[in-house]
């Protein structure tokens, strides 16, 4: 029998996320070494343009700018996490935008789409997926990555994140997920991240 997906609201992911933005940063644990490895296995390259899906605070901005990148719009569903976000992009070739990636207009295409420590909270992997397979060019890649063990993920919602989080697929159902549009071509899940990326078919 089917396992019953449980009920996320995206109003409550809002309110979650604006209520811990004030210390999002301060708490943020950044694991730098993980973070290069996700981005080199995301394929991200000089001269991108890179969409960064649930951007939160804009934690993977300075890694996109060490990289060269042409330019990176990000989005994220909570105003305040994105109002941060925005105050850290004067004189950068990165957009911040407040909305909701599974149905916003974006009117342009990418070359990378990164969606990192946040796919649990999309009420809708597969819409998501879906959605986001339109605003990636052919040849272009997704990449949904965090920056621990799936393990320590599951341990790290089990608290007061439990009612706006799903549990993180096996990278092989992820990539199940991924199939009709894009060959996937890596899967990681280990004690220190998880990552699935795919690159779009044309």
């Amino acid at each position: 029998m089917e396992k019953t997906r449980p009920i996320i609201d995206k109003q409550d992911v809002i309110l979650f996320f604006d209520r811990a933005a004030a210390t999002w940063d301060s708490e943020m644990i950044c694991p730098v070494p993980v973070i290069d490895k996700i981005l080199d296995g995301a394929h991200l390259r000089h001269g991108m343009d890179v969409l960064d899906v649930a951007c939160g605070t804009g934690v993977l901005f300075p890694f996109y700018m060490s990289r060269g990148v042409k330019s990176v719009t990000a989005i994220d569903i909570a105003p305040a996490m994105a109002k941060i976000a925005g105050e850290k992009v004067q004189d950068s070739p990165i957009t911040v935008i407040c909305g909701d990636a599974e149905t916003y207009d974006f009117g342009r295409q990418f070359d990378c789409a990164i969606i990192y420590n946040a796919f649990p909270h999309f009420a809708d992997p597969d819409n998501m997926i879906r959605s986001l397979a339109e605003w990636i060019r052919p040849g272009g890649t997704l990449t949904v990555a965090h920056g621990m063990s799936a393990e320590a993920l599951r341990l790290h919602h089990s608290g007061s994140a439990s009612r706006i989080s799903l549990a993180l697929p096996e990278p092989e159902e992820l990539a199940n997920l991924f199939a009709p549009w894009f060959d996937v071509t890596l899967t990681v899940s280990n004690d220190e991240m998880y990552q699935v990326t795919g690159v779009r078919r044309t």
